[in-house]
């Protein structure tokens, strides 16, 4: 059965083109993974199916009755709400059903034999209701859920107008998965999700029995979880079955027939165009060059999808730092209160050292410490000499209404107009992207403004939080390549081990020094 049809939907951002006669069908349990580079449109189709985004044109239609969940990390959270009271709230259909059943109780006392046989039946129906949907076991199902993603550690009773960005997503997501939905729509899940917790929501959806569709550029997670495919490419949408690795295989092949295909219908046109101009002119063979012109008329060219940009990452290298990079002396960290043990930790010139261990525990903390961007609770940092830092923060939470030009012309006045389109260029970013605002971009074309940025400046540190989050696959194999190829100094938070355990030296599990405990 169909529970969400998607008929002839066209979308697009000014004169950018996003989807073109794009159709789609989901069915009850099918787990499906959306996949594109940055910018092709995944978010914006979610926003649609959910009812945020009217399309230029088409239909979405769910099927009747269907509950339908989404994963939005721009949620307002109250403050005076804890976690507990956030978790609760998915349950907010039970509470109000038992309100209601509720209040028939109350009526009974003044109904009639025939009224009162009704009401019981309601009743009954309500009850059964609120007994399937676990409403008599919701704190020990708050526990579960809220354990698995680690917030129990956070302390249920905590404000969430206090947490950090990690611990914001885990709330929204673990509140998404008490409340059951027919569909999960999940766009990007794991981003601000640790190593521990991204295990757990794994399994959490292999076992999941309704349908969900994910956005995940962590393809090892997607080809854990689902079982189909649909690539969004050159405003269309196809269908793939299988996972992630079956459908590249399958993409490859379909591409390089397309490729065939395209070469052999050239050469036949080629053909085709230098017979008409030779015998055109000639009585003899006017007809028959009429009839190859018809031919031609008449032939539906195969065109080859434009190549995207593939991003180029070159680290711009700043002079040699001194030997020291930093050393910390009894430093504790934190806020109000302390996040870490006093730390003695040293640094020194070449290593490339990932931060690791799960959310909330201060690793970004540690990272402005450092810095010197925020005052430590107690202790002290020594800097070495000859510094340029270079600094990916995980999050830039303002507005932006810079167009890319302006926003990286501004990092860089000397560059002339050509050199700045280049240089984005060069990020992966089209010329449609490199023209709109920074606001209007998708995540990972946010963060490819960003790396711009940072790969132009001249550095011998590169300090970055959660570089990966949003890349497509392309950028982050890219980014890879180029910090394996620095020469330079890195300091790195990230949770996935395939990305950092081939480029560091060293990795450094936060968790040993946190107060947290675990």
């Amino acid at each position: 059965m169909s529970i969400l049809t998607v008929k002839n939907l066209s979308h697009g951002f000014g004169d950018r083109a996003i989807f073109n006669d794009v159709s789609f069908r989901l069915l009850k349990g099918e787990h499906i993974g959306l996949i594109g580079a940055n910018g092709e449109g995944k978010s914006t189709f979610m926003n649609i199916i959910t009812g945020q985004l009217e399309p230029d044109e088409g239909k979405v239609e769910w099927s009747k009755k269907v509950r339908v969940g989404y994963l939005d990390q721009h949620a307002v959270l109250e403050r005076g709400m804890t976690i507990r009271d956030v978790l609760k709230g998915a349950f907010q259909y039970l509470f109000d059903m038992e309100s209601e059943m509720n209040q028939i109780y109350e009526k009974m006392a003044e109904a009639t034999p025939e009224e009162l046989e009704e009401m019981l039946e309601e009743v009954g129906t309500i009850q059964d209701s609120l007994t399937n949907n676990d409403f008599y076991v919701i704190d020990s199902k708050v526990e579960e859920i809220a354990r698995g993603l680690g917030l129990d550690d956070v302390g249920l009773d905590r404000d969430v107008q206090d947490l950090s960005g990690g611990q914001r997503t885990k709330v929204l997501l673990a509140k998404l998965l008490l409340e059951k939905p027919d569909i999960l729509l999940l766009d990007e899940p794991t981003n601000y999700l640790d190593e521990q917790h991204i295990e757990w929501l794994k399994r959490y959806l292999q076992e999941y029995e309704n349908a969900f569709i994910l956005i995940s550029h962590d393809i090892p997670f997607l080809n854990s979880v689902i079982n189909l495919i649909y690539h969004m490419e050159n405003q269309e949408l196809n269908r793939y079955v299988g996972d992630y690795d079956n459908f590249m295989q399958v993409y490859e092949v379909k591409k390089q027939q397309l490729e065939a295909a395209y070469k052999k219908q050239q050469q036949e046109i080629a053909d085709l165009k230098d017979f008409v101009a030779r015998n055109k002119a000639r009585v003899s063979t006017r007809n028959m060059a009429m009839s190859r012109q018809k031919k031609l008329d008449k032939m539906e060219v195969i065109e080859l999808a434009q190549e995207k940009p593939k991003p180029e990452f070159n680290f711009k290298e700043a002079r040699t730092s001194s030997k020291l990079i930093f050393q910390t002396n009894d430093l504790v960290i934190g806020y109000d209160e302390p996040l870490s043990k006093p730390l003695n930790l040293r640094m020194e010139r070449g290593q490339k050292i990932a931060l690791v261990g799960a959310n909330g525990i201060g690793k970004t903390t540690l990272l402005k410490s450092i810095l010197g961007e925020i005052k430590p609770i107690s202790g002290s940092v020594e800097r070495g000499e000859y510094q340029h830092i270079g600094y990916f923060e995980q999050e830039v939470k303002t507005a932006n209404y810079n167009t890319c030009i302006e926003e990286v012309w501004n990092e860089f006045p000397g560059f002339n107009q050509a050199e700045v389109r280049a240089a984005l260029a060069k990020c992966g970013l089209t010329t449609k992207h490199i023209e709109s605002k920074v606001e209007v971009l998708s995540g990972g074309e946010k963060a490819k403004v960003r790396l711009c940025k940072l790969i132009n400046n001249e550095t011998n540190i590169l300090v970055l939080d959660e570089p990966t989050n949003h890349l497509d696959v392309d950028a982050k194999d890219e980014l890879k390549r180029a910090l394996k190829a620095y020469k330079g100094t890195v300091l790195i938070i990230c949770h996935e081990p395939e990305f950092y355990r081939d480029v560091v030296t060293d990795v450094w599990n936060c968790e040993t020094w946190t107060t947290k405990v675990f």
